[in-house]
């Protein structure tokens, strides 16, 4: 009788990898915060930058105030946006409160090496590593919870696209920051959040704004459904016929944001594990139903 092999299966080894990735990306985004944007009252957006204002006028304790406010919005995903859409955010939601109290104090060790006299260097060392620790996070479909379930519930209820309740999300957090701390401070704010999103798109997930699915699969009124329904953007049919079959059928073609092609190809999986699909670099697009103009914003 031959023994089982010891390797570990392919599988087994994307989930391990995707395990270790979204959480040092996590910890690397609550390290950003302790190091970078607590000492210079950088309202860059999200729970965490609200934390900061909320402290400065009402001095509750930040992090407590994101332990709070990451629960709160928890239950309140569960309740409006159901267990599918929770499930993505539920690990981060614990995982970076407890971060975030965890690098504290490395944090306080560290700016006796990372202190500059150029605030500008300050601002680009922080949006390099909020773009990279982001981009570990949405690479893989997961995110820290918080301002994303404003997001999805922005999404959900006034149709809006993701990319444009983002950014209508950062603006009124930047905006108080600017209340609190001043322009100045606030303009630092853009500029990470410019730096952190060139990074998240051009490098941790592609040189493109998007990209383009081309899918042939036997369950395409499913796929048809979660690309309306879940990701809220147009698609376009071509019929076809198999070269080697000669059966007759239809491939589907949709352009989705960087942010959600992992989440987007498991969904197709979990509809039809033997779908077909063909993934490439999409730079711009025009036009369409729901999504006018990508990238989406």
């Amino acid at each position: 009788m031959k023994k089982k092999s010891g390797l570990i299966s392919k599988d087994t080894k994307e989930i391990i990898i995707t395990g270790i990735s979204f959480v040092f990306g996590t910890f690397c985004l609550a390290l950003c915060y302790n190091l970078f944007f607590v000492p210079n009252n950088l309202v860059v957006g999200g729970v965490s930058g609200l934390g900061l204002v909320i402290e400065k006028l009402c001095g509750f304790n930040s992090q407590l105030f994101i332990y709070a406010t990451s629960f709160l919005l928890l239950i309140v995903s569960f309740c409006f946006l159901g267990k599918s859409e929770t499930k993505r955010v539920v690990i981060g939601s614990f995982l970076y409160p407890v971060f975030v109290t965890f690098t504290e104090p490395m944090s306080e060790f560290l700016l006796n090496y990372l202190t500059f006299q150029e605030i500008l260097v300050t601002v680009v060392l922080a949006g390099t590593l909020y773009g990279f620790s982001n981009g570990l996070v949405y690479k893989f479909g997961y995110s820290t919870g918080g301002s994303d379930v404003i997001v999805r519930l922005m999404r959900k209820y006034l149709h809006m696209s993701e990319g444009r309740g983002v950014l209508i999300v950062n603006i009124f957090i930047i905006l108080t920051g600017a209340f609190v701390f001043g322009v100045d401070n606030a303009i630092y704010a853009t500029i990470i959040l410019v730096i952190g999103s060139m990074i998240v798109d051009k490098i941790i997930l592609g040189i493109s704004d998007s990209k383009k699915f081309m899918i042939y699969t036997k369950e395409s009124r499913k796929v048809k459904n979660v690309i309306e329904k879940e990701f809220q953007t147009g698609y376009t049919i071509f019929p076809t016929v198999g070269g080697y079959s000669h059966v007759k059928g239809a491939m589907i073609m949709c352009v989705i944001s960087n942010r959600d092609v992992n989440y987007f190809k498991d969904r197709i999986l979990e509809i039809d594990e033997h779908a077909f699909f063909v993934i490439s670099d999409c730079y711009e697009v025009r036009g369409g139903i729901k999504r006018p103009n990508l990238p989406f914003i």
